[in-house]
Order: C-alpha cells, then structure tokens, then sequence
C-alpha cells in the first residue's frame, strides 16, 4: 500500500487527521451500538428468567414446602417488650408461640378458602400456608408472664421484662 503525499493544505489543515478521528469515532459508535445492544438483550434475558422463575413459583406453591416468614414491629415499654404482626386470615387455634427467656417463636397456618387453579390467578402476592418468625429479645422477660391477644387480624404479644439488677443495701449486725 502506498503512502499518499499530504499536501501543504493538509498539512497545516490537518484534515487526514479529521479523517482518522471521525473514522475512529464511527467505530466507537459502532461498539457503543454493539454494547447497548447486548445489555438489551440480557435486559430482555433477564425479564424472561424473572417470568419463568414467577410461573415456577405459581406452579410449585402448592408443592412448596418453605415456610413464609412474618413481618413484625418490635418495641419495648418501661415495663414491656410488644410484639405486633399482621396476621389476618389465620385463626386463633392455628397458631403456636414458643416462648424462652432470650427468644419467641411464632408459628401458624393460613388456608386459602377458595380453591383456585394457579393458572386462573392473574396476581398471587398473597401468602397461603404454613408460616413462622422467631426474634431474639433485646432483654430477658418473665416467660409467665405473657399475653397473646388478637384483634382485627393483629397479633399482639406482651412480654414483661425481667426488671434489671436490682440492687439493694444491707445492714451489718454486730454478733
């Protein structure tokens, strides 16, 4: 290949170095194209798997032997630490609640009353079965002395802290 002779115009113009710039940025553009085109691509993958893992869920719910976990406020009083959940749906008998000093441990059920085809379902955000959630206390409690109640679906668990190191004075007698 044969080396073309700049001319003085091109020389001091520069214009075959404007022509290697603007070759190179077409082919930055070029690869810029490519690459967003990938991403789009595993973008599109990506949302496929999501789909497919979606329909899997659906499909093997009723086979699923995970438990779902409950979502819980804990918040402590002077005297109590509370525990509150959602439960709504879940009858009293259907729940179990273990109790330590240190650690609770809620446990239930919540049956679907209808029986529906998962492919009827259009959303399923709904947890139907067995479920549980068990929380480490920031403190120790007196396990005798807790009430569970519920009301509207909440579950509400009362535990009285055990009270901190009492400290008390005591007197010396002379023998």
């Amino acid at each position: 290949m044969t080396k073309q002779k700049k001319s003085f115009m091109d020389k001091i113009t520069g214009s075959q170095k404007n022509e290697k710039i603007k070759d190179e940025q077409v082919e930055i553009k070029d690869s810029n194209e490519d690459i967003y085109n990938n991403e789009n691509e595993n973008e599109n993958s990506n949302e496929i798997k999501k789909e497919e893992k979606n329909k899997e869920w659906l499909n093997n719910k009723e086979s699923n032997k995970e438990e779902g976990q409950l979502t819980v406020d804990v918040y402590q009083t002077k005297a109590l630490i509370i525990i509150k959940s959602i439960i709504g749906g879940v009858a009293v008998e259907d729940l179990d609640i273990s109790i330590t000093s240190d650690m609770i441990a809620i446990k239930g059920s919540r049956t679907n009353p209808d029986e529906v085809k998962s492919d009827d379902y259009y959303y399923q955000e709904c947890f139907w079965g067995d479920f549980s959630r068990s929380i480490i206390l920031p403190c120790d409690i007196k396990t005798d002395g807790v009430k569970a109640t519920m009301k509207n679906g909440i579950l509400t668990v009362k535990l009285p802290k055990i009270e901190e190191h009492s400290s008390m004075k005591i007197k010396v007698r002379e023998e």
